[in-house]
């Protein structure tokens, strides 16, 4: 597959000058990448139910450009086991601190505020707790047990970070029976030490390997951010790497620099260049892709998950 370079002069022609990596964050946007202002009674509606909840969402505290479209449709990615991280990773925009002590309650809360959002699918995830004998495992799966008590209707999808790959963290969480298990692998390996410096490539791919081996019924998933430096045959090579280990759906996305602290934008694919990384993902055999600049984790994974439904049924038939 031979992806388009990204074509300057018409991104000129439309109010953008891409400028050089290093002044990236000062620069403007491609006219692909502007989003709206929040605003109407539904974004408030759930502004108030997640503030009632107590429990954070990876909106607000990974400063995600989906927000207000997501909240305007009533969904939100909550984020559990609180909002400081143990592990620092350059493009993510979470604090990294001592955590506070893991509040008992908070799957009480979250169930409640997801059945209160009406929500068909949910997705949860969390910061990282190295800090925990378990790295919080265990509450991540009564999280997801309570969701399944008080929203049966309600699909659940989670987004762990590794667990260093422990079979006895991976095995609990999906004793608890979530329909997706989702681990991003992030970027490219070439990358990885310096954009997940806490984490290993090799290791996300153990993750999503054992998850299949264990639950077979569970379907995995991963996403990649792009825009960080890597190459077209690394970006191909993560792939094959990913559906070497049965991982079933993917997403892909832009990277978008947080903050003037976080690791820059080396540069912008266009919406074109999402579309070919999608047929490619597709050709490779993943059964659900989503390609696009907005594309993260959790953005239209309702959609996402019916879509593999439907392939899956396809599949069996």
């Amino acid at each position: 597959m031979e992806l388009p370079v990204l074509n300057t002069s018409n991104a000129d022609k439309a109010g953008w000058q891409p400028g050089d990596a290093g002044t990236q964050s000062r620069r403007r946007l491609p006219p692909w990448l502007k989003r709206p202002m929040p605003g109407g009674q539904t974004f408030a509606r759930t502004k108030q139910i997640v503030a009632d909840s107590g429990v954070a969402t990876v909106c607000v505290e990974a400063r995600c450009p989906n927000l207000t479209e997501c909240w305007e449709k009533r969904h939100a990615t909550f984020m559990i086991l609180g909002d400081l991280c143990t592990r620092r990773c350059p493009f993510c925009a979470v604090m990294t601190a001592r955590p506070d002590p893991v509040e008992t309650d908070e799957p009480d809360r979250l169930a409640d505020a997801v059945s209160k959002l009406d929500l068909r699918h949910v997705v949860v995830t969390a910061v990282a707790r190295d800090d925990l004998p378990d790295e919080g495992a265990g509450h991540f799966a009564r999280c997801v047990e309570e969701l399944h008590r008080l929203c049966p209707e309600t699909t659940v999808e989670v987004l762990p970070a590794d667990f260093h790959a422990r079979d006895e963290c991976i095995e609990v969480l999906c004793d608890a029976r979530p329909e997706l298990y989702n681990h991003n692998i992030e970027t490219v390996e070439r990358l990885a030490p310096t954009i997940r410096p806490q984490a290993k490539h090799q290791r996300s791919l153990e993750v999503l390997r054992k998850v299949k081996a264990y639950a077979p019924h569970i379907v995995t998933k991963s996403g990649i951010m792009v825009g960080l430096g890597e190459t077209e045959d690394e970006l191909l090579e993560t792939l094959e790497q990913l559906r070497s280990v049965g991982c079933d759906v993917l997403t892909v996305g832009q990277y978008l620099q947080p903050s003037a602290a976080n690791a820059r934008v080396e540069r912008y694919y266009t919406p074109e260049e999402f579309d070919r990384l999608g047929d490619a993902a597709r050709a490779m055999g993943f059964l659900s892709v989503a390609s696009g600049p907005f594309v993260r984790s959790s953005y239209n994974a309702a959609e996402v998950f019916d879509e593999t439904r439907r392939r899956l049924k396809e599949r069996e038939a």
